[in-house]
């Protein structure tokens, strides 16, 4: 299921769109929101970023240093100041934010049965109160897809009826921890019509989680899929 590129769904009322990063950080996830979008149309060439990285298959992460010593154009030298300046915003507010450069993922092939990979719809999760912030500036974007067009892989009857196989005990408290205990519990499988939409380039996201008596449910959402032909990303998560 490919996601529609960057554009609010018309009747989808779980994302509110602001125009600052102190409305991003501020705006309570209420009232059944659970992704605030700080949409923006950002200058800069963050292809020649990626370019001059020249990073290999997998997942680099760019720290400060390396990121001020890439010799870049006008319009480069834009670009690195728009990850920089992001990156002390969420500082600023006691995030960590960390800048990757996303040329594939080790556990592509993974059995759909078993996904816990970034590319299987998702939510994340934590013990306390938390979000997730995401931004990607080159490449494919992040997706999200509908709450209520998903379920959780292991609520579908066929897939948990494997799970419980390799499992090998009963469907008790003790499988619910084996779920758990591998995150298997925090991906989703789209149902057949559900709608998937681009987080977009350039957006600056703030996500819900899962975590206790979290008011709104969590985002559920995935990296893209890697395509041959595909430039790799550059993206921000903290």
């Amino acid at each position: 299921m490919a996601a529609s590129p960057f554009a609010l769904l018309q009747d989808y009322p779980r994302i509110q769109v602001v125009g600052s990063f102190d409305e991003l950080f501020m705006t309570p996830m209420r009232d059944g929101i659970n992704a605030i979008c700080w949409e923006r149309t950002l200058a800069g060439d963050f292809g020649e970023i990626v370019e001059k990285l020249g990073a290999g298959k997998g997942i680099t992460s760019i720290d400060e240093a390396r990121l001020r010593e890439l010799d870049l154009s006008d319009a480069g030298q834009v670009a690195r100041e728009v990850l920089l300046q992001d990156q002390e915003l969420l500082r600023q507010r006691e995030l960590q934010p960390s800048l990757d450069c996303v040329n594939g993922y080790e556990n592509e092939i993974e059995a759909e049965l078993l996904r816990t990979d970034v590319q299987s719809w998702h939510v994340d999760s934590a013990t306390v109160a938390a979000d997730t912030y995401l931004c990607t500036y080159f490449g494919p974007a992040s997706e999200g897809v509908c709450n209520e067009e998903a379920r959780r892989r292991v609520d579908v009857p066929e897939f948990r009826a494997e799970l419980l196989k390799l499992y090998g005990g009963e469907d008790d408290a003790g499988f619910c921890d084996y779920l758990n205990e591998n995150f298997l519990d925090l991906h989703y499988a789209p149902l057949p019509d559900a709608r998937s939409f681009s987080f977009g380039l350039g957006h600056l996201w703030r996500i819900a989680i899962a975590y206790p008596d979290s008011p709104v449910p969590p985002c559920i959402h995935r990296a893209p899929a890697t395509l041959p032909g595909n430039p790799p990303r550059l993206l921000l998560i903290s």
